[in-house]
C-alpha cells in the first residue's frame, strides 16, 4: 500500500503550473489518507498578523502551532519524529482551528474553543500551560504569578521555559505572560508579534 508520505511525493513531482487541480489533487489525496487511516498528523498554514502559521492537529486534536521564524519545515520533521511521520498537508482538518484564528485576529473572539492534543508537553511544563488558558483576554501575569498560580511560587525560570517551548501559542496563550515590570519579555514567535497581540488585546 502506498502511504501518505508517498503520495504526497508522488503528488510533489508532478508540474504545478495549474495550481487549482493541484489543489484539488491534494484535497483528494487528503481524504483518501484520512480514509484509509494514513493521516496521522494534518497541517496547513495561515497568514496572519504575525505572519505565516503552521497549524499542525492529530485526530485527537491541534497539536502544534508554529511561527514561520520557528521554520515550518524543521517543525514539521520534529513532529515526524516525536508523533508519527505519516503527515500531510490536509487543510480540512485545520478549518474551524483556521476560522477561530481569523476571528480572534479580526478581534471577535476572545477565547478558543477547540480540542488540544496536550503530547507535547508534559509535567510541571504542562500544568503551567494549563493555567495560561486561565489567564483571559486583554489581561497579563507575571512569570512570578504565573509560577505561584502553578503551585510552585520559585520556579519562574521553570515557567519561563514552559512559555518559550509551548506548543500551542496564540490559543494557550502564553504571550499573556509579562515580566514583573511590565514588559513584554521574550516570545517564540519573536517581541514584534508578542507586542502585536497585545495590542490586539489592549492588554
Amino acid at each position: 500500500m502506498m502511504t501518505a508520505p508517498d503520495k504526497e511525493r508522488l503528488f510533489a513531482a508532478l508540474p504545478t503550473q495549474d495550481a487549482p487541480a493541484m489543489n484539488r489533487l491534494r484535497a483528494r489525496l487528503a481524504d483518501d489518507a484520512q480514509r484509509e487511516g494514513v493521516l496521522d498528523v494534518a497541517y496547513r498554514t495561515l497568514d496572519t498578523p504575525v505572519g505565516r502559521i503552521l497549524l499542525a492537529a492529530t485526530d485527537q486534536g491541534l497539536v502544534k502551532v508554529a511561527f514561520s521564524v520557528q521554520d515550518h519545515d524543521a517543525v514539521l520533521r520534529q513532529l515526524a519524529d516525536r508523533i508519527s511521520p505519516r503527515i500531510l498537508n490536509a487543510p480540512g482538518r485545520l478549518d474551524e482551528t483556521s476560522r477561530q484564528l481569523d476571528e480572534y485576529f479580526a478581534g471577535q473572539r476572545t477565547r478558543f474553543e477547540l480540542p488540544l492534543d496536550w503530547r507535547l508537553s508534559k509535567g510541571f511544563r504542562r500544568e503551567v500551560l494549563t493555567h495560561l488558558r486561565d489567564i483571559g483576554y486583554g489581561h497579563t501575569e507575571s512569570y512570578a504569578q504565573v509560577a505561584a498560580a502553578a503551585g510552585s511560587p520559585r520556579a519562574v525560570r521553570a515557567v519561563g521555559t514552559a512559555c518559550a517551548t509551548n506548543p500551542l501559542p496564540l490559543v494557550v496563550p502564553c504571550h499573556r505572560v509579562v515580566r514583573s515590570d511590565g514588559t513584554a519579555g521574550g516570545y517564540a514567535g519573536g517581541p514584534d508579534a508578542k507586542r502585536t497581540l497585545l495590542a490586539l488585546e489592549a492588554a
